[in-house]
């Protein structure tokens, strides 16, 4: 295991290898350095937009990021013909550098954009963005004249363990500096530029074969995998410097994950179209409040929060099983109903029980406000710490604990996955009537996914009763449960990476585009519809679901090769 494998036998499908032109590779050469060229020179006459894109010689952040895809491009460039064709030989360099060159077209046509509605006209464009446009087109060109290569099976390419953690560590560093950047960035513009930017970065390097080779590598070291990403997210609070607007959305993001882990359960493996799930959260921040301190509180008994935390859990998987019991014997469309209406009801009871029209439980219309930080063994998640010389909010407390259980969601999720009801799951999504036919408990096991999704949900709830301070029947509109769903389809169904990245987009998007106000809406339908049409199985397939989809695909290039040699043989 010390030196790259990649066998030339072992080949995946690729487009027919094609000639390049000679003009090609010096024409790449070229727009690299016009990108660095451009990046050093001003963008913007304007220094007050974009985070100050006018001085030359002093490249702000994003001109950085040009830089970053320009150096990117140079590697591929240098693997194609050059000191790195060693490299070339297991990296596919000419779909990845025209991965690079279009993302950064895009982006900097997007950063023109922005100036000229930023600062009212394009005369506020200085000539760097203009010579660093010219260069990304002049990229993207040479990439497209460039010979295409057959793509080599990455499976196959081994580098020596110590080298492959590394790559692991290395990686999880990056996404931390990412997230960290993006999420300080409080200008809608450059957010959006900075999710072109990672969109290129990872097109670009899904396009080479490098992320693939970095997925089995994971697999391989699949434990420094893991650890890396929790040391990742352990160290995420302290990159922001105490920031709590920051890590009031970074709260939001894992209550919402862990939410969305446990409907992965039945959406994802068992196949059951839930629109309502969103009252099991309600259910477990409901009786969080209900048990709180908080002057509002209905009931008397003040139990330790690890307990209301075993009782909101519980009481949500009790309303899972109140609510699959009559309802799992329909399926499809008709199930989709009965939830949505069941995530009405939920929410229309909260408003009900105000002592008027039953029982006072929760204040009704009014929630019940107040709630107090939680406090665990002498620790209050209330007060300011300071931990290596930053001091860490509120926010920042209660978004240690939410770690701690979205760790709790996904070894649970892992763990049924791999057993025999996680299987059994499986089954009932892929044919119903046939895992029946095999001895499976169908209506137990639909009950089971119901109850234990439910369960994981109750307990995001009761934490982020204490982390937003109040509870009302608003929070738990059916908007939500959609937004749920969006983010597991979006991710892709039944896997752990994908939703986690699902539901960091879909919660973090929101929070970052109030620029574009009502319009928000209408680019999230926009994003799924895309992702519907170029990537059903989601951003982060599994590969049960990648291998149905290209078997779907293959039978019907067959069916449409067979229908056009019978319109030929007609003629």
């Amino acid at each position: 295991m010390t030196d790259v494998q990649a066998p030339v036998d072992d080949v995946a499908e690729a487009p027919v290898a094609k000639p390049g032109k000679p003009i090609a590779w010096p024409l790449g050469l070229v727009g690299v350095a016009l990108v660095i060229v451009g990046s050093f020179l001003s963008w913007s006459y304007d220094g007050s937009i974009l985070n100050d894109l006018s001085i030359n010689f002093y490249p702000g952040g994003l001109q950085i990021l040009a830089i970053i895809v320009a150096v990117l491009s140079l590697v591929l460039l240098l693997a194609e013909r050059g000191p790195l064709t060693k490299l070339g030989t297991w990296l596919d360099a000419t779909l990845g550098l025209r991965a690079f060159g279009v993302g950064l077209t895009l982006y900097m046509v997007l950063v023109i954009v922005a100036i000229s509605v930023e600062s009212d006209g394009l005369i506020n464009v200085n000539p760097g963005a203009y010579v660093t446009l010219v260069g990304a087109a002049l990229i993207a060109v040479s990439a497209y004249l460039l010979p295409l290569h057959q793509l080599r099976d990455m499976s196959h390419a081994r580098l020596p363990d110590w080298l492959e953690i590394f790559l692991i560590s290395a990686m999880m560093a990056v996404v931390l500096f990412l997230a960290a950047y993006a999420l300080g960035l409080g200008d809608a513009w450059s957010f959006i530029l900075c999710l072109v930017f990672v969109a290129t970065g990872a097109t670009g390097l899904f396009r080479t074969g490098a992320m693939t080779f970095m997925s089995h590598a994971g697999q391989r070291h699949r434990k420094v995998l893991t650890l890396a990403a929790f040391a990742a997210a352990f160290l995420f609070p302290f990159t922001q410097n105490g920031s709590d607007a920051n890590m009031s959305i970074a709260g939001s993001v894992l209550v919402f994950s862990a939410t969305a882990m446990g409907l992965n359960i039945v959406v994802g493996l068992a196949g059951l179209l839930d629109l309502g799930y969103i009252a099991f959260l309600g259910s477990g921040a409901y009786v969080a409040a209900t048990l709180s301190t908080s002057a509002f509180a209905t009931i008397n008994w003040k139990p330790p929060f690890l307990l209301v935390m075993l009782i909101g859990a519980g009481v949500a998987a009790l309303l899972g099983l109140i609510i699959g019991s009559p309802t799992l014997r329909v399926s499809g469309d008709y199930l989709a109903i009965v939830t949505l209406g069941f995530g009405e009801i939920f929410r229309f009871s909260m408003f009900n029980l105000d002592g008027n029209n039953g029982p006072n439980l929760t204040n009704g219309p009014n929630g019940i406000p107040g709630i107090p930080d939680l406090e665990l063994f002498g620790f209050n998640f209330g007060d300011a710490h300071t931990v290596a010389g930053i001091e860490l909010g509120r926010f920042s407390n209660y978004y240690f604990l939410l770690l701690l259980l979205l760790g709790f969601v996904i070894l649970t999720f892992a763990r049924l996955n791999n057993s025999r009801i996680g299987r059994g799951w499986v089954a009932i999504r892929e044919d119903e009537k046939a895992a029946e036919a095999m001895g499976v408990n169908v209506f137990g096991l639909k009950l089971l996914a119901f109850a234990v999704g439910a369960f994981l949900a109750g307990l995001a709830g009761t934490i982020k009763a204490h982390q937003d301070g109040a509870v009302s029947p608003d929070q738990f509109i059916f908007l939500e449960s959609a937004f749920l769903l969006a983010a597991i389809v979006l991710g892709g169904m039944g896997t752990i990476a994908g939703v986690l990245l699902g539901a960091t987009i879909l919660k973090l998007l929101p929070e970052k585009l109030r620029f574009f106000s009502e319009y928000r809406l209408f680019l999230f339908g926009i994003l799924l519809v895309l992702m519907m049409r170029f990537r059903p199985e989601g951003l982060v397939a599994s590969k049960r679901r990648q291998l149905e989809f290209h078997e779907e695909d293959e039978a019907l290039a067959v069916e449409v090769e067979e229908e056009r040699l019978a319109v030929e043989e007609a003629k």
